[in-house]
């Protein structure tokens, strides 16, 4: 081919892209379209500003049950079915294979991306402090947010129960179980001021 050919198809992709630019601008000047009066549905964490862009917010600290009352109390049954959704990535039996995450026996008490054999991300491997009650709750809230940067593209387990139930039924997957923590003081009552 000559160069006047391809000369004329270089113009005919360029007048393309150039009538397709005006075409949009010409749209986009004719029919406006307003922002909705209220978003349809509510995206948790993010807070519209007054420009109408959405903007990432921490989410509000969430209380820490007490883990020495709730985890005796907790539906293993219940724990055990919200398990098998995590068995799609992780195995749960002892001496299991890694899969897409690692197995997760004897997870609670193990320090954190330990297993061998498996290769972490750098903000998982970045800290190696044991898996606790308190720090599975928070992780297994919203993996993402807890340990930005993390492999693991769970959305997490919104339900504090949810989450309390997988606790306990994790805490029987192991040798010997993790021990609970001691229970939480009891707060004290605000006594009436003297008169």
């Amino acid at each position: 081919m000559d160069s006047l050919k391809w000369n004329k198809i270089a113009g005919a992709i360029l007048g393309s892209l150039i009538l397709v630019l005006v075409i949009r601008f010409g749209v986009e000047a004719l029919f406006e379209v307003e922002p909705p009066a209220k978003e349809a549905y509510h995206v948790e964490g993010v807070l519209k500003t007054a420009s109408g862009s959405g903007t990432n917010v921490p989410a509000a600290e969430e209380t820490m049950p007490d883990f020495a009352t709730v985890l005796p109390a907790a539906d293993l049954t219940a724990g055990k079915a919200i398990a098998a959704r995590c068995e799609q990535c992780h195995d749960i039996s002892k001496g299991g294979p890694n899969k897409i995450g690692p197995e997760l026996w004897n997870v609670i008490g193990r320090p954190r991306a330990t297993e061998a054999g498996f290769s972490y991300s750098s903000a998982m491997a970045s800290e190696h402090a044991a898996w606790s009650f308190e720090s599975l709750f928070k992780f297994l809230k919203s993996p993402p947010t807890t340990v930005p940067g993390t492999k693991m593209s769970f959305a997490g387990l919104r339900s504090a129960s949810d989450r309390i139930n997988l606790l306990a039924f994790l805490r029987t997957q192991a040798d010997s179980p993790a021990p609970l923590p001691p229970p939480a003081p009891a707060k004290a009552t605000a006594q009436p001021a003297p008169k």
